[in-house]
């Protein structure tokens, strides 16, 4: 089952696996209040990087949701890159860790850990630069 995060205008899916995960590392941390931050970046080897740490403090540009006891940070221009992400902990024998479903990639690469926008995604985040 997955929880729905919303805010003003965007959402995000957190899976269970990563609720779970996330308790998990804010335990680890011991920053029981803490939050995930998730965060969008040029560079990678497609364009734009995923990032993500543990966060106690949050600004008036950020969307703070609660979903399950677990609180998620995102800055407001990332949104626009992740707004219909999927987010989920995956732990297999190849590989460990939290992958992002985005409908606002055109392309990814290999590793999962960049993509490259989709054009509507680009203008949005472009216009909201000017804006400011």
């Amino acid at each position: 089952m997955s929880s729905l995060i919303t805010g003003t205008y965007e959402q995000l899916i957190l899976t269970e696996s990563a609720v779970d995960r996330i308790k998990a590392l804010l335990v680890k941390e011991g920053k029981p209040d803490a939050g995930l931050r998730l965060y969008i970046s040029g560079g990678g080897c497609a364009g734009m990087s995923y990032g993500m740490s543990i966060d106690d403090s949050s600004s008036s540009d950020d969307a703070v949701v609660r979903t399950k006891g677990v609180k998620v940070i995102v800055d407001k221009l990332s949104l626009i890159y992740l707004r219909g992400s999927k987010i989920d902990y995956v732990e297999n024998l190849q590989t460990s860790g939290f992958q992002i479903d985005n409908p606002n990639a055109a392309s990814s690469c290999g590793c999962g850990l960049s993509f490259k926008a989709t054009k509507e995604a680009a203008s949005e985040a472009k216009s909201m630069n000017t804006a400011n």
